[in-house]
């Protein structure tokens, strides 16, 4: 099957906490790097997602904001350290690339008028922030 989503990212089911009708997913992608995703108990339990299973995280890229600097308190839970490694600007939109530790990619598509704020460039240390009802999952 092929996505319009960019943001493909392999990892492992950590943790699985459920509530009344949804439940939390922990999802690492690397040693140091773990994605919390917010579903229904009906797709945890149609995935079949439990500890240990290996899960695909889907991420639209228009749902990955970008910080520069310690971000401060917010109730996002997503903030994943990433290192720039290409910005293009186009006339409203800007597509920001972002390589997280392990290798894994993730782009953020944000308006040329906040990446211009924040002077993104490649190399520079960035926190890219998701929020978990934003994250999608899918079973290997």
């Amino acid at each position: 099957m092929r996505l319009s989503i960019r943001n493909q990212l392999d990892g492992e089911v950590t943790d699985v906490i459920r509530g009344e009708v949804m439940g939390t997913v922990r999802i690492r992608l690397t040693a140091r790097t773990e994605i919390l995703a917010a579903i229904t108990l009906e797709a945890i339990d149609e995935l079949g997602l439990a500890v240990g299973s290996p899960a695909l995280v889907l991420i639209k890229s228009t749902e990955v904001a970008v910080a520069v600097g310690p971000v401060g308190l917010v109730s996002i839970r997503n903030q994943i350290p990433a290192t720039v490694s290409g910005v293009d600007h186009g006339a409203v939109m800007t597509t920001v690339k972002l390589d997280l530790a392990g290798g894994q990619e993730l782009t953020a598509a944000i308006t040329r008028e906040g990446a211009e704020d924040l002077g993104l460039a490649a190399g520079d240390e960035v926190t890219a922030l998701v929020k978990s009802t934003e994250v999608s999952v899918g079973a290997r």
